[in-house]
């Protein structure tokens, strides 16, 4: 088999089972594991999936830049903004992350919501500055352009002051194994930081971000309270979310 064949196998693998393991895969097809990691780097080069130890799985769409971001599943991110702006009660400190849920959360919100708000994000700062009962308070630092978010020393010092009743973190990939992941280092340490000031951490799953993964490990499943996210019961990464024993707000 060449190759660009195996590959295209792969490819498939990944879509119908949601992950590949390099020696399985290997012993079916009678090959070395070496040959199939040599096709799994090549494709992660290619953005065609994300390598992790002993195989690869889904590569997240939600790592590609804001703007393109907005036109993916904008109707899941609604929907789980509706759920998540549930868990900002009145008189509540809520800890709002930045990127496109992030943002229709901050749309979702009652205008007579009566609480404090603290974000990282200018973008989501800016579309809360109109709410007439909201107080925001924003975290600065070296904004990190992907999602437009404060990011760096300068904004974990100031993370270190605020005391929060909830933080309502994005990610771009959640899966059963590979945990609650994101594309750059620094912007899954500043959400590390933040979910120390919080009681509580849930996490803003829309569609496109179930059962794939990308670089860097935000948090375990077991560090957060729960996920919010609209995807079937059904989904196979939501039945071993459930089996761990993560909570799931659908």
């Amino acid at each position: 088999m060449l190759a660009a064949q195996r590959q295209e196998l792969l490819l498939r693998r990944l879509e119908s089972e949601g992950r590949i393991v390099a020696k399985d895969v290997a012993a079916e097809l009678g090959i070395s594991e070496d040959s199939i990691r040599r096709d799994l780097r090549e494709m992660a080069a290619a953005g065609l999936c994300q390598r992790v130890y002993g195989g690869a799985l889904p590569v997240s769409p939600a790592i590609a830049d804001l703007q393109t971001r907005t036109n993916v599943q904008p109707d899941s991110k609604n929907r789980v903004a509706a759920r998540a702006a549930r868990l900002i009660s009145p008189g509540t400190t809520a800890i709002l992350d930045g990127g496109t849920t992030a943002l229709a959360v901050a749309r979702a919100l009652p205008p007579d919501l009566r609480a404090t708000v603290v974000t990282h994000s200018p973008t989501v700062a800016s579309a809360l500055v109109d709410h007439p009962t909201l107080e925001i308070h924003v975290i600065g630092g070296r904004i990190f352009k992907h999602s437009a978010v404060a990011c760096g020393a300068a904004a974990v010092e100031a993370a270190a002051g605020i005391n929060a009743d909830v933080f309502l973190m994005g990610v771009t990939g959640v899966h059963a194994s590979a945990g609650l992941t994101t594309g750059d280092a620094d912007e899954a340490a500043m959400k590390r930081a933040l979910s120390r000031r919080a009681a509580d951490t849930y996490v803003l799953a829309s569609a496109e971000k179930i059962g794939t993964a990308s670089r860097f490990a935000v948090l375990g499943l077991t560090d957060v309270a729960g996920i919010i996210t609209d995807v079937s019961p059904t989904n196979p990464t939501l039945q071993d979310l459930t089996t761990a024993g993560v909570q799931v707000l659908t």
